[in-house]
């Protein structure tokens, strides 16, 4: 089924509009909108409609973004998410011990989505925005998220980088490294002067919750990433086992 299709149902034309905007960031046009989603401008309007009147869109100077009701969900999941929750201690103790900014990372049709951020307290930090994502494509976060999906959905996401040959063979080999070491390294990939690791939170299936992403100014580095990549692999199995329970 396509995107925009007259055959998607139309809630997952209404989720879809607004799944576009919260990945945008910025208020779009309703003519941004239709290329994004490539639907009908008069299919795009009833959709805006119904989402208006549940306060999940707002309208400001003829641009569309998230509205109040976007804010009433984000503080639910941030409450009830299990993930969050087991998590949110060992996040900020991590960021206190290498006094560098951690994130919580999941995947969210095929993008990694930042759930939690634990920022460092020195002036000169990196960050990544709390509800932010990008895709599945380049840095720590995303290498790792996408090295330990299944099978099935990690080659369905691979096909969707629209890689060329080489490079698709040279990335399923990075992740498989990926995979053997337990956790990736990057530097410079998606921000200039940034270097993450990111390690997985795996249960005693294998089955992937998602990942744990220190990241830190290169100039802070030399000479600490191996602390820093054993810090944060030994954080991450603390959560794991904290997500599978007592």
């Amino acid at each position: 089924m396509t995107a925009g299709s007259d055959t998607t149902p139309a809630t997952d034309r209404a989720l879809q509009v607004l799944s576009v905007l919260a990945q945008h960031r910025e208020p779009m046009s309703a003519l941004e909108l239709s290329a994004a989603t490539g639907l009908a401008k008069s299919t795009l309007y009833r959709q805006i409609a119904t989402l208006r009147r549940w306060g999940f869109v707002m309208e400001v100077d003829g641009r569309y973004g998230p509205g109040p009701a976007s804010v009433e969900l984000a503080c639910g999941f941030d409450t009830n998410s299990r993930l969050v929750q087991c998590a949110r201690a060992d996040l900020q103790a991590l960021a206190r011990l290498s006094s560098e900014s951690v994130a919580l990372v999941a995947v969210l049709n095929e993008r990694a989505v930042c759930l939690e951020m634990v920022d460092s307290v020195q002036s000169l930090r990196c960050s990544f925005d709390k509800g932010r994502s990008v895709p599945l494509r380049d840095g720590a976060s995303a290498k790792c998220l996408l090295a330990h999906l299944p099978e099935a959905q990690r080659e369905a996401a691979l096909e969707r980088l629209n890689l060329g040959a080489t490079e698709q063979a040279a990335r399923r080999s990075e992740l498989a490294l990926i995979r053997e070491r337990g956790h990736a390294i990057t530097a410079g990939e998606v921000d200039a002067g940034v270097w993450g690791v990111s390690a997985p939170l795996l249960d005693g299936q294998r089955q992937l919750h998602g990942a744990i992403t220190l990241m830190a100014p290169t100039l802070r580095i030399d000479g600490r990433e191996a602390a820093f990549v054993h810090m944060t692999l030994v954080t991450a199995a603390r959560i794991a086992r904290a997500l599978q329970g007592p």
